[in-house]
């Protein structure tokens, strides 16, 4: 609290600044009960001072009387032309005190704070991934979106952001760098570069938990997911995750499309006829993906997949918490209950819970009075 002056006698109660004239400290209390006599004529706007009102006309009236010396451009506010004056001087009055980074302006600083701090205030309500800056929360969530605003005006393509679709205008007007191999243009020199691991046959990017390499960091990304279970990519309309975004937007044809192509044997309907004619198989019993291990053929090339990790041994779903892998993604997420406690199979009839149904199963033998295969009595 201050305290009064000879000079400034007249103390404001609520905050304590003190003034020199009853009248100051009367216009000065109308900012705590928030009365707002000034009101502009063109958009209605309230303000409390008459100043205010003043530097708010000028929105209206386009008057810029504050004129940079050096560039010659205008600023409606005093205080906003000193800010600009320091891309001139190269004023940077706000420092980092903890790794000594000045800035321009105090937002940046504020920005540049989470580095250090980690934080991402900025959360995708659909995945739950975090950013620092608002602006690449935007750009992130068009990956649910499927939003392209930036269109080529030559070729008619779109892109998710400005810098994506500058580049792209270089292939209208010079492909700079080409491959000796295929003689494939490229726009980035860094684009031929991975480019040439087709060829080359590299695979730079080691899974550190399988071994398994691949040819782009973006497919070890999406490859690590199979052994955390992460799936980020979340529809907003069901609930149901997903892998990869690709995924999740051929799943939301589900929610905007008609199921169009239909089964004539079951009336089962589909979205795609791609998926009705895998669906067909299980009619026809067409097995057309056969295992070179053992003969045995499936319908679908994604369970002949699965069953070849049989022979392999490979076991890429790997439980974070013990280290233990399975050949499975459902066989882990049934091991994750023995670490969470997790029981959802009740018995019916004491109540009992179990971590899967086939223990469930067995128990219940013991109400029917039937003897358990495994039971030495």
């Amino acid at each position: 609290m201050r305290i009064h002056t000879e000079e400034r006698p007249y103390t404001c109660k609520q905050c304590g600044k003190c003034f020199s004239r009853s009248g100051d400290l009367k216009t000065h209390m109308k900012i705590h009960i928030e009365k707002k006599p000034l009101i502009c004529p063109q958009c209605g706007k309230s303000f409390t001072l008459k100043k205010y009102l003043n530097v708010h006309m000028k929105i209206h009236t386009g008057e810029k009387p504050f004129t940079c010396p050096q560039c010659e451009k205008s600023f409606t506010q005093k205080k906003n032309l000193t800010v600009h004056m320091r891309i001139h001087t190269g004023e940077k009055p706000f420092t980092c005190k903890l790794c000594g980074k000045s800035f321009t302006y105090k937002g940046k600083l504020k920005i540049h704070m989470r580095s250090h701090t980690g934080e991402n205030p900025f959360e995708c309500d659909q995945c739950g991934k975090s950013f620092t800056l608002n602006s690449q929360l935007n750009i992130h969530v068009r990956i649910h979106t499927g939003e392209r605003p930036y269109t080529c005006k030559l070729c008619g393509k779109s892109f998710t952001r400005n810098g994506v679709l500058k580049t792209h205008m270089i292939i209208h007007t010079e492909k700079l760098f080409i491959c000796p191999q295929c003689g494939k243009s490229f726009t980035l020199k860094r684009t031929l570069d991975v480019h040439m691991r087709v060829h080359t046959g590299e695979k730079p990017y080691t899974c550190p938990q399988c071994g398994k390499s691949f040819t782009y960091k973006g497919n070890l990304k999406t490859h690590i997911r199979s052994h955390t279970g992460e799936n980020p990519f979340k529809c907003d309309q069901c609930g149901k995750s997903f892998r990869h975004s690709v995924n999740l937007n051929n799943h939301m044809k589900i929610h905007s499309r008609k199921k169009s192509f239909k089964c004539h044997q079951c009336k089962k309907s589909f979205t795609e006829r791609e998926h009705l004619k895998n669906h067909v198989k299980t009619h026809i019993g067409e097995k057309p993906f056969m295992c070179h291990h053992c003969g045995k053929s499936c319908s679908r090339k994604g369970n002949l997949k699965v069953h070849l990790s049989i022979h392999t041994g490979e076991k890429p779903f790997t439980c974070e918490q013990c280290g233990k892998s399975f050949t499975f993604k459902v066989n882990l997420k049934i091991h994750m209950r023995v670490h969470t406690g997790e029981k959802p199979y009740k018995c019916p009839q004491c109540e009992k819970s179990f971590t899967c149904q086939s223990s469930m199963k067995r128990h219940l033998e013991t109400h029917s009075g039937k003897k358990l295969p495994f039971s030495s009595v």
